[in-house]
């Protein structure tokens, strides 16, 4: 039997809504990647700050999902909740997940 942590089933729901619900969202943060990847040097920076504008706005919706349940939760729950939210946000969305732990 495998072990599942108490709150994989409904995070894996919650990133399924979150990548449902914003794909195009998460197709500009690719595609702006991909534009600073490839920008003139004259151009990089401009790039490159539009693409964290992108991510910064993904990885604010993604804490917002995250703390509208832990707020439901008693506190040792949320925390637990929390740090297992932050892990599978950096499993399945490294994109956003550098700054999920600061918000």
């Amino acid at each position: 039997m495998i072990f599942r942590r108490r709150f994989d089933e409904v995070i894996s729901r919650q990133l399924d809504l979150f990548e449902r619900g914003h794909a195009g969202l998460i197709a500009d943060c690719a595609a702006a990647e991909r534009a600073y990847d490839r920008a003139h040097r004259s151009e990089a920076e401009e790039r490159y700050g539009d693409y964290v504008d992108l991510v910064e706005t993904a990885t604010e919706i993604l804490a917002d999902i995250r703390d509208h349940y832990a707020s439901t939760l008693d506190e040792r729950a949320a925390e637990e909740y929390e740090r297992a939210f932050n892990r599978a946000v950096l499993k399945r969305l490294p994109r956003f997940a550098l700054e999920i732990e600061n918000r």
